[in-house]
């Protein structure tokens, strides 16, 4: 047997009931099998729909996990409802992806991205609004799987200057509480022309609504909740092995 962390994130860590536990599995098992394990010690609980990663790494459902395995439980990221001096600088990852607990100065991250020769500056300034479908909004809390959302963000960045040509791109993500009017997400691309800069933040802002591992809990007048994310794109998502329930 080998032990490996597990660690939910969202609405699956209030299901499990913990942050992080250690859980001792067979040698040789995969991550379907610590899936269905899980769900059987839980009185059948199922994980569909959800992804799964280990050591800040998306896997697949047959990876065969070892001893000191940390494996996040990743429910599908807050992309939303479907209506359609920045703190924690991390070593490693300069200038393109950031996440704080601080107010984000877009005004001031903007300006810092322009260079003699861009033509255009796009900015994608997401902001906590007072109210989802007509329940009123008191504020929000944002939580990520820092390091594994700090990996991907970069990617997309990386991602985003080779597909569109752009010079620019770089995005910030703030955590903890939100009131009403805060910035939660910020996108900046520079580029010499104005039509790649536009296709390309609308890329980075879709893209990051639906991989990167960053979640909300929504505080109501009369409650609070998880938002549903979007499905996890084709590839992503896992399940235990056996017949599940829809």
């Amino acid at each position: 047997m080998i032990q490996v962390q597990v660690l939910p994130f969202g609405v699956l860590k209030d299901w499990l009931g913990a942050e992080t536990a250690t859980i001792e599995v067979r040698e040789g098992a995969t991550v379907a099998e610590l899936l269905a394990q899980l769900s059987a010690e839980r009185g059948g609980r199922q994980f569909k729909g959800i992804a799964v990663s280990v050591n800040a790494e998306y896997a697949q459902a047959g990876q065969v996990l070892r001893a000191g395995d940390e494996v996040g439980l990743l429910p599908p990221v807050s992309g939303g409802s479907g209506e359609k001096g920045e703190g924690l600088k991390t070593e490693g990852l300069v200038g393109a992806a950031r996440m704080t607990r601080e107010p984000i100065d877009g005004a001031r991250l903007s300006a810092e991205a322009k260079q003699g020769e861009d033509g255009a500056v796009v900015v994608f300034d997401g902001i906590v609004r007072n109210n989802t479908r007509r329940r009123r909004t008191l504020y929000l809390d944002y939580e990520a799987y820092e390091e594994m959302a700090l990996k991907q963000m970069e990617e997309l960045a990386v991602e985003a200057r080779a597909k569109f040509g752009v010079r620019e791109v770089r995005i910030v993500h703030r955590l903890g509480r939100l009131q009403v009017g805060e910035t939660s997400v910020l996108i900046v691309v520079a580029s010499a022309h104005r039509g790649q800069a536009f296709d390309a933040c609308r890329w980075v802002i879709d893209a990051l609504k639906k991989k990167v591992p960053i979640w909300k809990k929504e505080t109501f007048e009369d409650g609070v909740v998880w938002v549903d994310g979007e499905p996890f794109p084709a590839g992503l998502a896992v399940e235990p092995e056996g017949k599940h329930e829809g």
